[in-house]
């Protein structure tokens, strides 16, 4: 039979994967096996979402404007092509907290963007 060393290295690649996989449900936090699988999918599911999470928030601030124009009368594109030819530049999501916590503030910004 094989004489099998497991060395320094391979333990600590295997405490690794095993403190990583802390806290999953059965095997996939007891077994390195399984736990090396669910880590390996979970990794990839972290780095997908850190990109999602950048459309989600785009897409949480335009409806967030929209709502906000639309209590003044105006539309999200028109809105925002009304900012861009006043040569206004806020970003998407400051106007968002603005339409949130200083309506006054939105408001002026719709009517500037509306005599644009």
């Amino acid at each position: 039979m094989a004489r099998v060393k497991i060395a320094v290295h391979a333990h600590k690649k295997r405490r690794k994967i095993m403190k990583l996989a802390k806290g999953y449900w059965g095997a996939k936090s007891k077994q390195y096996r399984a736990a090396s699988e669910q880590v390996r999918r979970s990794l990839r599911y972290a780095y997908v979402g850190r990109k999602l999470r950048k459309r989600d928030f785009r897409r949480l601030w335009i409806t967030r404007i929209n709502a906000a124009a639309r209590m003044n009368d105006m539309s999200y594109s028109t809105f925002i092509n009304g900012l861009k030819k006043a040569n206004i530049t806020v970003n998407r999501k400051m106007l968002a907290d603005m339409a949130v916590n200083d309506m006054a503030g939105f408001a002026e910004l719709v009517g500037l963007a509306k005599k644009a």
